[in-house]
């Protein structure tokens, strides 16, 4: 039997080698990252459940306080004003409840027969909020009732005389403080906005309320700063910051938008020295 020459037989062995030598897999390419996703809106704010089990007592009815519970939500549960309870109970800055306190509700007889056949749901649909309530009965009670003496009027908190602050937003002035044509009045100040641009805080503080308790103001957060001082941001797209977060002046806090009862992106801005509206322009710097 011939043989194959000893070259053409190298080759055909080199050839066949060649051939069984696993190919490296194809290159793979990464797929791209998604992009972040944008803070979610934050949940509109709820007051605490209520379950109505108070007293009648002379003068209306005697609600004890229980742990979590708000002034707004313990006034929606009886369908009184909570502006009433807190005169009705002399409450003093800065308006914090205590577990296992009791309540007076004052109502009427009038009063009392309005709400008589409403459940809690129709009562808490009826009732009405507006920013002094939510700087006054939106913190939820925590502590025992103490027995220490409760501070007089003279030594609650005082707002202090001034209060430096920083713009919130750099648009101009679309509505300024005070009276308005058609007996209207702004507690504060309008400034335009673009979308979805950041919103900061005008002073270091903490945030007391974060929601949509009131239609017309739709996103809406307040800052308690020291001193006595609150800080009022309105109309927002979404909110970034929630209750009890502590923040920096110039930190943002919100995305501007056109939320509640505007149709044009708009930053509504108030100053309260204590419970009073006042001019926020007399506290910020001017502009160049």
């Amino acid at each position: 039997m011939s043989r194959a020459p000893r070259p053409l037989l190298l080759m055909l062995v080199l050839a066949v080698a060649a051939c069984s030598t696993p190919k490296p897999p194809p290159a793979v390419t990464p797929a791209p990252k998604p992009a972040p996703a944008a803070p979610a809106p934050k949940p509109a704010w709820k007051p605490a459940k209520v379950v109505p089990d108070a007293v009648t007592v002379p003068g209306g009815r005697l609600h004890t306080v229980k742990r979590g519970e708000t002034g707004i939500a313990i006034a929606q549960a009886y369908g009184v004003p909570w502006s009433k309870v807190v005169a009705a109970n002399k409450l003093k800055p800065p308006y914090a409840l205590e577990v296992g306190q009791k309540l007076l509700l004052p109502s009427t007889k009038a009063a009392a027969a309005a709400t008589a056949n409403m459940t809690v749901e129709q009562r808490a649909a009826a009732f009405s909020v507006n920013i002094d309530d939510l700087i006054t009965g939106s913190a939820p009670a925590e502590k025992p009732v103490t027995t220490s003496k409760a501070p007089s009027a003279a030594s609650a908190e005082a707002p202090t005389a001034s209060i430096a602050l920083v713009w919130p937003v750099e648009g101009r002035l679309l509505s300024s403080f005070g009276a308005k044509p058609g007996g209207r009045y702004n507690d504060g100040i309008n400034l335009k906005v673009t979308k979805g641009g950041a919103v900061r805080a005008a002073a270091d503080g903490t945030v007391a309320y974060a929601g949509d308790a009131i239609p017309g103001f739709g996103n809406l957060l307040l800052i308690k700063h020291p001193g006595g001082w609150v800080t009022a941001y309105a109309h927002n797209e979404a909110l970034l910051v929630t209750l009890g977060t502590k923040v920096r002046a110039g930190e943002p806090i919100a995305r501007a938008g056109a939320s509640g009862a505007v149709d044009t992106p708009q930053l509504h801005f108030e100053v309260r020295r204590g419970r009073t509206a006042v001019d926020p322009l007399r506290y910020l710097p001017p502009r160049g």
